[in-house]
């Protein structure tokens, strides 16, 4: 209801139901809003909730130490560190290195060289020329360089080239005398057969220097080449008092005691050369060669491979292991089929070589899988001039035995490989080698040192024909001697 005031006295005014029913309704409301607030959980403070304290600021970062800025070396100090990194076996690292010096300091000579020399070692003999060319061009009696490049020359069969770059250097003011341009043009005098310059050349080194070793060497390879072996032996060992560590005296030595038949004493001198020097090619084709005349293929074939490890562009070392992997194709047949390969390898050079082309004939018959092969190889040599008459009947037979063999299954065709030359007497000679070895391996190892002991003689030995070694040329850089600073 409702109370009224009316002049001062409360009177009662009776209220209509639909004000009545809104306001009972708001009552209700409101009782059950407070009965909703009074019957909620009350939430209980949360301490993961709790607002944390401010974090400390953070350190500010440690700023990294800037590396200083690359030091611009001098001409000297790249120089220096070229040296290192050619000495360390980094041709690459040397060459970036020497290349440096030159853009500081284009008048260095000795930098120049080096860039041969690296290009020499690298194989990039057309790089190895220029370079030496250009040293000359500025210093024709730049003594390393002239000895590369006549070295270059006389593998190229240029030995006149070789001859004129000696001439020329040796007019050169002051040089008229110098030993190692007198000794290097001996030598290229010898490889074209001029035994008479040869020996006069080598002699005017020992009218100014009597104890000269490279001198004695020269008049030694002479010796040899006019078959004075005992002559050369004196030579040689005169030479050797002078130059104990030199490979090549002991190799020529060696040659001279194959020539006086005395094997053992070959031996040692050969073991001596390659002991001196590992990389000495000469020694481990000289060490094959005495293999070959023992029938000691195994030998033979890793001195071979030993050869063309440091010279692999050699023609001569790979035709020898050829024919070392053939000797021992009767016991596996699988060498035979390496020896066809190798054979192969040498026509790839020499196309129509009589002994590669047979060779490879007779090496590929040995195993099923190489008669076809052998078929076209031992066709070729059939064909040419060389091959005897005798021989091509041995061909032929060798020819329709394969072509049989490969009508009949594998099974049946093994047993009828036998080759009509005899690879049963190749057979009896390995039997002989490895009784004369007591099945120790190599004979090689087992040859007496001594030069007095006996040693056992092979039946028709092949004959070894070793080359001399050539004066060596310059195998380490030139230092820096000249001034570094660029040339006006």
């Amino acid at each position: 209801m409702s109370w009224l005031r009316i002049h001062g006295k409360t009177k009662v005014r009776p209220v209509t139901r639909p004000f009545l029913g809104y306001w009972r309704s708001l009552l209700v409301g409101s009782a059950a809003f407070m009965a909703a607030c009074a019957t909620a959980p009350t939430p209980k403070p949360d301490a993961t909730h709790a607002k944390a304290p401010p974090a400390a600021p953070p350190p500010p970062a440690a700023v990294a130490p800037q590396p200083p800025p690359p030091k611009d070396l001098t001409a000297s100090e790249e120089f220096a560190a070229a040296i290192k990194a050619f000495e360390a076996g980094n041709l690459n690292g040397a060459r970036h290195g020497f290349e440096m010096v030159l853009a500081k300091a284009p008048g260095s000579l000795n930098a120049r060289f080096n860039l041969g020399l690296i290009a020499e070692r690298q194989g990039r003999v057309d790089d190895a020329r220029g370079a030496y060319e250009q040293v000359l061009q500025r210093d024709p009696s730049h003594t390393s360089s002239v000895l590369n490049l006549a070295a270059v020359y006389r593998k190229q069969e240029r030995a006149d080239a070789a001859i004129v770059l000696f001439e020329k250097a040796l007019k050169a003011p002051g040089h008229s005398h110098d030993a190692l341009l007198l000794n290097g043009l001996s030598a290229t005098y010898r490889q074209i057969g001029k035994l008479d310059e040869s020996e006069a050349t080598a002699r005017r080194v020992l009218e100014r220097n009597k104890d000269n070793p490279g001198a004695y060497k020269n008049l030694a390879y002479v010796a040899y080449a006019r078959e004075k072996y005992r002559l050369a032996e004196l030579l040689a060992g005169t030479a050797r008092k002078q130059a104990e560590k030199d490979p090549s005296l002991y190799n020529l030595l060696g040659m001279v005691y194959l020539k006086l038949d005395e094997r053992s004493r070959a031996l040692a001198q050969f073991q001596k050369a390659v002991s001196l020097d590992d990389k000495y090619s000469p020694g481990y084709l000289n060490l094959g060669a005495l293999a070959l005349r023992y029938r000691d293929y195994a030998g033979a074939e890793r001195a071979f491979t030993r050869a063309l490890e440091l010279e692999p562009d050699s023609l001569e070392a790979r035709l020898s292991l050829a024919w070392a992997l053939d000797g021992q194709k009767g016991r596996d047949p699988k060498k035979g089929l390496a020896a066809g390969e190798a054979f192969e390898k040498v026509l790839a050079t020499r196309d129509n070589l009589p002994e590669a082309v047979c060779g490879a004939g007779w090496a590929f018959a040995s195993e099923r899988s190489g008669w076809e092969r052998a078929i076209a190889f031992l066709d070729r040599c059939k064909a040419m001039q060389s091959t005897t008459e005798q021989d091509k009947q041995l061909i032929t037979a060798k020819v329709q035995g394969l072509q049989n063999m490969l009508k009949t299954p594998p099974a049946n065709a093994a047993a009828a490989v036998a080759s009509p030359e005899g690879d049963a007497k190749k057979d009896g000679a390995e039997d002989k080698q490895e009784a004369a070895t007591g099945g120790a391996g190599s004979m090689l190892n087992q040859l007496p040192q001594d030069a007095n002991a006996p040693e056992p003689a092979p039946e028709n030995p092949s004959e070894a024909a070793p080359e001399p070694a050539e004066e060596s040329a310059p195998a380490t850089p030139e230092a820096g001697g000249e001034s570094p600073s660029p040339s006006k």
